[in-house]
This record gives structure tokens, sequence and C-alpha cells, in this order.
């Protein structure tokens, strides 16, 4: 059964994670065909533009920790890859890239959102990086973009206690364009799109956006040594005993945080 839905209307393609009654969880089938919809609609001379959304009343709850916590190193860089070249396209591709997100936008989900050109969210979205209580980083993204886009204390403050936003709130410190009704997400969304793509020059956006990328390709520079400590983190046993914890709905106990100094 596929996962993702690309449906095309006049010059926009729709990719849509279809996800209607539970909660979506980027697993790797997931992020594949959420590559090939992208590559599709890249490569289609019609599509002046692509909308990321989700057919649900949430958009992405972030990575699988089923699937994370049965990874060994290896398959935990491939995970990775899969990630890193799905929003490398989004990134890259010379087409205006717009999120339409409702209820919860989380973790990886909340990343790949930050990849996009321009966010829509609608009132019940939450939007944050809680990859810190399950013991697993947020250096798929988070960790590199947010102190560039809401500015380093903030940053520190919502990757150090898993705090998720409200969307006027996210409005507030950059982290979306527009906030509406839950049922204007897609409204607004293809609005947005449509006002740029009907505006500006193609050849001149593909400029703009490749040179706003050098600030966030500054930001990213670490992301191979990123790759390789998260997928190591998720073969300790400290990650697998808090996604265990996480998932079952227990508390971890509180445990010790040490310091460098010798002694």
């Amino acid at each position: 059964m596929r996962q993702v839905k690309l449906e095309r209307k006049g010059c926009l393609a729709w990719v849509k994670i279809a996800y209607r009654d539970r909660l979506c969880l980027l697993n790797t089938p997931l992020l594949n065909e959420l590559y090939d919809a992208f590559v599709e609609a890249d490569r289609d001379d019609e599509v002046k533009a692509v909308i990321l959304t989700s057919e649900g009343d949430n958009f992405c709850a972030g990575a699988d920790l089923n699937e994370l916590m049965r990874s060994d190193f290896e398959s935990g860089l491939r995970w990775q890859s899969a990630y890193r070249r799905l929003v490398e396209l989004i990134r890259e591709t010379g087409k205006p890239v717009i999120a339409g997100i409702r209820g919860v936008c989380v973790a990886a989900g909340h990343e790949l959102v930050m990849m996009c050109d321009l966010v829509v969210a609608g009132k019940s979205a939450r939007l944050g990086q809680p990859e810190i209580a399950v013991g697993s980083t947020a250096l798929g993204g988070g960790v590199q973009l947010l102190p560039l886009i809401i500015g380093e204390k903030r940053a520190r403050e919502l990757l150090f206690t898993a705090k998720l936003l409200t969307a006027q709130e996210a409005y507030e410190l950059g982290l979306v364009n527009r906030v509406v009704e839950d049922n204007e997400v897609e409204r607004e969304a293809e609005k947005l799109a449509l006002e740029v793509v009907e505006r500006a020059s193609p050849q001149a956006f593909r400029v703009v956006k490749s040179c706003l990328k050098f600030w966030t390709d500054l930001a990213m520079l670490n992301w191979q040594l990123a790759r390789d400590i998260t997928a190591m983190i998720w073969t300790t046993e400290e990650f697998k005993q808090r996604s265990k914890n996480f998932l079952e709905k227990k508390k971890t106990p509180p445990q010790k945080f040490t310091g460098i100094t010798p002694k």
C-alpha cells in the first residue's frame, strides 16, 4: 500500500502523505516514496511549484522509533541517507516547495518542513524538536537550522527542553509564514504557491533560492559527522530504553549529567 500520493492541479503538484487515521512516522519506505514523488514533480515541465502536505489531522511525528530501535550502525546510516537525499532535493529544486501542515509536526517531520521554502500552518499545528527526550538528536537539520531561523538562545531552549510550539508561536519566531484555520491550509498553500509562480521569473527564482541556500549550506557543513554520530547513538542502550519507555508511555527515571573536568 502506497504511503504517498502525487496529484496535479493545474501547474501545481501536490505531494500528500496518505495517513488519515494514525500518525505518520518516517520509515525508510516512506522516505523513498517521498523522494520518488519529488523527483517526478521536479522533472515534470508542467509543474511550477510543489505543495507538501498530509491527508490526515497530523503532518508527521518524526522518524519511526520502532525501525530505529532495531537498527545497527549501517542501517542507521541508510535511514539517514534516504532522508538526506529527500531534503537535498527539496532544497535544490528550482521550483518553490510549500509545506501545508496541521497537528503534530515534530522531530524529523519538523526538520523536513524547515527544508521547504515556505510554510502554511493550521491553528492545530504543534512544532518542535523533542528528540532529546528519547535519547536521540535533532542533527537531521534541527540543530543546524533552528539557530539560523530563530536565534541561538531560543533554539537552545527548544532543543534542550523538547518544548512544542503552537502555530502562532512558530509564526512569531519565524518558523512558519502564515497561520490559518485547519480547513484552510490547502487553499492557503495553493494561494501562496501561485503568488510566487505568477510573479517570479523562473531563472531569477532559481538564483535567489540558490543564494539563500548558501546560508543553510553553512549550517549543514557538519552533516556527515552528524549522520554518523546519530546512527551510532541509535545503537546505544540508552536510546533503545528511552524510546521503549516513550512508546509504552512510561516515564524514564532521572539520569546523571556528567562533566568533563579531569579529576
